[in-house]
């Protein structure tokens, strides 16, 4: 096992990038594995909020497929096991949006089956308790992205019931508002994913006018820049291409991880970039059943997928990925 591992870093670090995305065309798809982990003690779910603090991650609202919810949960990723803390004030929803600040969660916007929503809450670890914060300054919506530095809270792009978004708003925790950033020069879109290396965010994917859009960008933390990268379809062989999907890094590497895309419906690839080299391979499919609509906890060294749906069937397992393990089948 360890032979091959150290092959397999050989085989990626002796390859040259010509300025397109390329593929290898070896077994490489057979690394990466995903483990079995403890099942959400609450009810089957798909399109959750998420956020990670430290070694847990936390899940919020969701449709189980009759009913909007608001139930919170929390995952120990060391002790694999589930717990239910207190509920999301807010109107129960699904295609909410979640991020990380100062050790608190923050959780906003939304859809209720009736109306996109605009209000926003943040999570007190320490008090296990919620407060609402300034309303989001955009438009309400559904299926918006969200991240975060290490001072404020990032959210863009989404649905507002008339329109797919393409704007960005700063939240500032100290003054408890929303400012608007402009400079993003991508399409617009709903269920986009992203991930952060370092300080930058890597965002794509999603979907605009029933078409899965192709452009990625970087988002410079510091600066507040947007950079464009190499286009997810650079080569025809390609199948990154999806909305709704969950996206995570472990170290110095982003990963995208199940979601939707074209005839298909629900997918189960994984695909793992490296920002040094603006670079995709295929690892791994993710062993569970294929699903649109997960939610991802990661903390750079560990990262889980959880819950989502696939057509009517709505889950609540939860897996763990290993990128740099061989695939073993009978975990």
């Amino acid at each position: 096992m360890k032979i091959k591992t150290i092959l397999y870093a050989l085989i990626v670090t002796g390859i040259t990038l010509t300025g397109t995305i390329s593929c290898s065309n070896d077994d490489d798809d057979e690394w990466g594995n995903w483990v079995d982990r403890s099942v959400l003690d609450g009810i089957p779910r798909g399109n959750a909020a998420s956020f990670t603090v430290a070694n847990k991650g936390y899940m919020a609202t969701g449709y189980d497929g009759d009913d909007y919810l608001n139930d919170f949960w929390v995952y120990d990723m060391d002790g694999n096991f589930w717990r239910q803390l207190a509920d999301f004030p807010g109107i129960e929803r699904s295609a909410a949006v979640g991020f990380t600040l100062n050790g608190d969660g923050y959780v906003g916007l939304g859809y209720d089956g009736d109306n996109e929503l605009g209000d926003f809450y943040k999570y007190n670890v320490a008090t296990n308790s919620w407060d609402s914060i300034a309303p989001f300054a955009g438009t309400p919506r559904r299926g918006a992205t969200a991240f975060n530095s290490d001072t404020f809270g990032y959210v863009g792009t989404g649905y507002d019931g008339d329109n797919d978004k393409k704007d960005f708003w700063k939240y500032d925790p100290v003054s408890d508002e929303w400012i608007e950033l402009v400079g993003f020069g991508g399409n617009k879109r709903r269920d986009a994913t992203c991930f952060r290396i370092e300080d930058k965010v890597y965002f794509g994917t999603g979907e605009t006018n029933g078409q899965y859009l192709t452009d990625f960008w970087a988002f410079d933390l510091t600066s507040e820049k947007w950079i464009p990268l190499l286009d997810l379809d650079e080569e025809d062989d390609y199948s990154i291409v999806r909305s709704n999907s969950v996206g995570f890094n472990m170290g110095t590497y982003g990963y995208l991880a199940t979601g939707k895309g074209g005839i298909g419906g629900a997918m189960n690839s994984v695909w793992e970039y490296d920002p040094s080299r603006d670079y995709w391979e295929e690892k791994t499919a993710f062993e569970g059943v294929v699903r649109e609509g997960a939610v991802g906890f990661y903390n750079g060294g560990k990262a889980f997928l959880s819950t989502g749906k696939s057509g009517t069937l709505y889950l609540d397992d939860t897996l763990e990925f290993f990128p740099f393990q061989e695939e073993d089948e009978d975990d």
